[in-house]
């Protein structure tokens, strides 16, 4: 007798990974609690130290203010990055001659350490917001370049005609058939891009600017307060996987499902 598989209704499907998740997540704290308590060190706090600094520096009012602040600049950067990389990616990709000459400067650009282009940045324009900005997004750009450069490369040429068979014109095609195609691309570009630009922010915060997760971090090293440190960080890392789950993967499912 053949046994019919059964479609998990959608909310069942989204509380099952929720489910999941959570019991990950516990699991983790579970194991970080005992592995502090075998370890009875400062340097290692339990779970509840560090929930009770989290709960000081958010009545205090300081960790929205520096995590306000740090989310703004990876904000700036990221839509900076994003907005000159994927044109200049798609237009690689699809010429021949901008590939060859601009494939040496993103290469420099890939290979340059994060930690370089923050210093020169501080040296040559102050240590201002705009250099701090300007940094990070120079370190992402290169990425960005080269994903949308591998997306325009990829693109369906049978589409394309199609397309000139029914006239529909640049804009048209651009919307709906050329975009759809680079998509996964630029949430490739997106998702790496989010994950590389908050670490290089704090990178930047910590060197030279006076506000901010990573200017906080600094000055938590100096005191030896590991669990601030851990406060901020966690909290960060928090806002950033919310960021993932409640627009990245949303905006996946939506941007494929004319695949489907």
């Amino acid at each position: 007798m053949k046994h019919r598989c059964r479609k998990i209704p959608p909310a069942s499907a989204r509380l099952a990974v929720l489910g999941a998740r959570a019991a990950s997540l516990l699991a983790l704290f579970a194991a970080w609690e005992i592995a502090a308590r075998i370890a009875g060190s400062r340097y290692l706090p339990t779970v509840g130290a560090v929930l009770a600094a989290l709960e000081q520096e958010i009545a205090s009012g300081a960790l929205p203010h520096h995590l306000g602040i740090t989310l703004a600049r990876v904000a700036a950067s990221f839509v900076l990055a994003l907005g000159v990389g994927a044109p200049v990616g798609v237009l690689m990709g699809r010429s021949p001659v901008a590939d060859i000459v601009l494939d040496g400067w993103i290469v420099l650009l890939l290979n340059v350490p994060a930690l370089v282009v923050a210093v020169l940045a501080y040296v040559w324009f102050g240590l201002t917001e705009a250099a701090a900005v300007g940094a990070v997004a120079l370190n992402k750009l290169p990425i960005a370049v080269v994903t949308l450069r591998e997306g325009a490369r990829a693109l369906d040429r049978d589409y394309a005609e199609v397309a000139q068979v029914y006239r529909l014109g640049r804009w048209r095609t651009l919307r709906h058939v050329i975009l759809p195609q680079l998509y996964p691309y630029l949430l490739v570009a997106a998702r790496s891009g989010l994950a590389l630009i908050w670490k290089i922010v704090l990178v930047v915060e910590l060197l030279g600017r006076s506000d901010g997760v990573g200017f906080q971090i600094q000055l938590y090293f100096q005191l030896f307060d590991v669990p601030r440190i851990l406060a901020y960080t966690l909290s960060f890392a928090a806002v950033v996987q919310a960021i993932e789950w409640g627009v990245l993967q949303p905006l996946e499912r939506r941007m494929s499902r004319w695949r489907r």
